[in-house]
């Protein structure tokens, strides 16, 4: 009988037993016939606003009941696509029903935990846990999140303690440890690890193979990358799967052997599982690093042959792709066959077509892009927006620059990326235009978020100018920015005491 998050308030529970044993029969029936809806609307929360918790009670409260194994499969769902933090909260949510967890359910718990309140709170999770929950499992989570945060000292610690117990004496805790290695540029510890498992005659596995041919391949050693292949595909030839050759493709092309890349990747190809679109976004990847532009249309060609639908994920590696190889009319037909299929109109693609028309100066074709998707999509396109402002200031443009940049301060959502104010931070350096810097800061400063960009750019601006203001501090000190060691040493020049 499976578990019930909670029984039904209007059951009489004085009923004969056959009457609750066919109540409870029906509830199961009813949640097993229909289990995707209350996934459906858990994974959609993102779109459509509300809360986990609340979307769970209302479900529950309909007299749709949930069981335990559901749940935990909408757990891992939501995993799996990394929505972490409703995730975590339907656990929380199965705890605050007194919903019985097992050791497996503790380790997915904490790292979820680690995953979305940090490493400090996943310990604090472990530590309160029981003594008889602190199992093979619980202890591989941390040890997990430690790896993955590259806290070495406490993933060394841990290890040491799962030693003790005798929980790593399968492959998953030294696998974690080898991605610590890599993780802090340590590729040389991993060989050491490698034979330590043999020597405890625990069992390689694809993960670690790959794992120790990287090892050698951070090392520059392509020697080191064959011998570990081919120890690989003596001892087990099944464990040589598509990710295997592909990571072997790349080492080779990284070590400058274009053909053994080639080769391998043909590999690839002959071993992926037709249906896993993954394996082909890789291979049309690899194939424009190698420069094989009819490799990469052919690849293309059999993903589209395969698959009903063409995703937008798969255009999008395509353009990218093509952007690489700068076919820009091969990206033309491509974005042109996307945009009378799609779905969902999805300005990431769009931004790329734009980004490779302004590099070959084609402005007209990308304003002609830009305005078409703002209406196509009824919404503002403001990663479009970032890339006119660089090309516009990278052409010395200011007035057009400053017209993109005055539409997207606009919208209150808009967040300048890294890029933007690295170039505008270039130029206002390198002129010492403070005149376009007291533009800009009077556009951003009424955006809280902008602000301290807003003061950055101004200071350097001042800096480099040789200006100075005694108000900038006040300023400062009266919009509470927090003053760094960096923002201080500009004031003291700008606004010396």
């Amino acid at each position: 009988m499976p578990q019930f998050s909670r029984l039904p308030r209007e059951m009489n529970l004085n009923r004969p037993t056959v009457t609750r044993f066919w109540q409870l029969r029906l509830i199961y029936t009813t949640v097993e016939e229909k289990p995707q809806r209350i996934y459906q609307k858990l994974a959609a929360l993102r779109a459509t606003g509300g809360t986990v918790s609340g979307t769970l009670n209302e479900h529950t409260a309909e007299g749709k009941w949930v069981s335990k194994s559901q749940l935990l499969r909408i757990v891992r769902e939501l995993r799996k696509y990394r929505q972490y933090d409703h995730a975590l909260e339907v656990m929380e949510w199965m705890e605050n029903r007194n919903i019985k967890f097992l050791s497996p359910d503790y380790a997915l718990h904490l790292d979820l935990i680690s995953k979305v309140n940090g490493l400090s709170a996943a310990e604090k999770y472990f530590n309160s846990l029981p003594a008889f929950m602190k199992s093979q499992g619980t202890y591989g989570s941390l040890l997990n999140s430690f790896c993955k945060e590259a806290n070495e000292n406490k993933a060394l610690t841990l290890f040491k303690e799962m030693e003790e117990l005798g929980f790593t004496c399968h492959t998953l805790p030294y696998n974690n440890i080898m991605s610590l290695y890599l993780r802090i540029n340590k590729p040389e510890k991993i060989p050491g690890l490698v034979e330590e498992m043999k020597q405890r005659k625990i069992s390689l596995d694809s993960f670690t193979y790959n794992i120790w041919m990287q090892s050698y391949a951070r090392q520059n050693d392509i020697e080191g990358v064959e011998k570990v292949y081919h120890e690989m595909t003596e001892n087990d030839a099944a464990l040589s799967d598509w990710t295997t050759y592909t990571n072997l493709a790349v080492h080779y092309f990284k070590a400058g052997l274009a053909e053994k890349s080639e080769s391998v990747l043909k590999k690839a190809e002959s071993v992926i599982d037709p249906k896993n679109r993954e394996a082909y976004h890789y291979l049309i990847t690899l194939y424009s690093n190698l420069s094989n532009l009819k490799e990469v249309h052919r690849v293309w060609d059999s993903l589209k042959s395969v698959f009903r639908v063409t995703t937008n994920i798969s255009y999008l590696v395509m353009l990218g792709s093509l952007h690489r190889l700068k076919d820009l009319v091969g990206m033309e037909r491509v974005f042109k066959e996307w945009e009378s299929k799609c779905s969902s109109y999805d300005f990431r693609l769009v931004k790329m077509v734009v980004s490779a028309y302004l590099e070959q100066d084609m402005i007209e074709e990308a304003e002609a892009l830009f305005k078409q998707a703002s209406v196509k999509a009824s919404k503002p396109f403001l990663s479009g927006m970032d890339l006119f402002m660089v090309y516009f200031l990278r052409k010395g443009q200011m007035d057009r620059c400053l017209e993109f940049f005055e539409a997207a301060v606009k919208n209150e959502t808009w967040i300048p990326q890294a890029s933007v104010v690295d170039a505008f931070l270039m130029y206002l350096v390198g002129s010492g235009d403070v005149e376009t810097a007291n533009r800009l800061f009077n556009l951003m400063k009424d955006v809280s978020s902008l602000k301290p960009t807003a003061y950055n750019l101004l200071l350097r601006a001042y800096v480099a100018a040789g200006k100075t203001d005694p108000d900038l501090r006040r300023m400062l000190e009266e919009d509470e920015i927090e003053i760094d060691d960096e923002l201080e040493m500009l004031l003291q020049k700008v606004c010396p005491r």
